[in-house]
């Protein structure tokens, strides 16, 4: 792929990944100007924040509270650490509610409802999970007012995907576009203006551990799926992108 292709990776929790020179080496010879790192709790948003400081420009950093990742006792710790943070971040994610999550419904409503107030309070945009609960977080951005939102990976339905859209939020593309039927039919129906790409790596995507240059494979099956020529897709969501996390590319 042509590195004359601008391109962000939307959602990476590079916390995960070893020799962090080598993957953002490769990655940048791919054609990625920005990776958004995302946090899931207290210690993996530190660590976010630390590599963004590491590598300025180039990583940026959002700070989140992952439904897999809430526990009782850590609930309060976690959200002041995300008020106290979230001031130098693009944005609150991963956060939302997963209704296959062993953690009960009514504290992770309860969680998610306050990272909607401090995503408020500081306008900063939300990177959603939401397995098996898109119209409840849907429904809970709406009504809090959230202006920004993105639905990571997103592979519901056509009909809530139309609402979703109408409500100026956006959707994001991953490599799973290769073989998941859902996810190809959500994109393909998405208008290119309100689509993010991403690899949420390091997800293992068809067996194999993705990395940020897999992005040029979101970008390529987005063009496929698209029926769009592939510098298209890449010009078309780098603009969404920044302008989504406001950034100063």
């Amino acid at each position: 792929m042509s590195t004359k292709l601008s391109i962000i990776d939307g959602h990476a929790h590079i916390n995960e990944l070893k020799n962090l020179a080598e993957e953002f080496d490769r990655a940048k010879r791919a054609g990625v100007k920005a990776i958004i790192g995302v946090g899931m709790e207290v210690e993996s948003n530190r660590r976010i924040m630390e590599i963004a400081r590491e590598y300025p420009g180039f990583v940026v950093p959002a700070i989140g509270y992952h439904p897999w990742e809430i526990r009782e006792e850590e609930i309060e710790r976690t959200l002041a650490f995300i008020e106290e943070n979230i001031a130098g971040c693009v944005a609150l994610g991963e956060v939302g509610v997963d209704y296959k999550a062993k953690m009960k419904k009514p504290i992770q409503r309860r969680v998610f409802g306050e990272i909607v107030k401090i995503a408020n309070r500081y306008d900063k945009p939300l990177i959603l999970h939401c397995r098996y609960s898109h119209q409840r977080v849907f429904s809970m951005i709406l009504e809090g007012g959230i202006r920004r939102a993105v639905f990571h990976w997103y592979n519901a339905s056509l009909e809530l995907l139309q609402e979703i859209v109408s409500s100026g939020y956006y959707v994001s593309a991953t490599p799973a576009l290769r073989y998941s039927p859902p996810h190809q039919e959500a994109m393909k129906e998405a208008p290119i203006g309100r689509i993010l790409v991403e690899t949420d790596c390091p997800v293992s995507f068809g067996g194999k551990e993705s990395r940020p240059s897999d992005v040029v494979v979101t970008v390529e099956e987005l063009a496929r799926i698209k029926g769009m020529p592939v510098a298209e897709v890449a010009e078309a969501t780098f603009r969404n992108s920044v302008d989504f996390y406001k950034l100063p590319l």
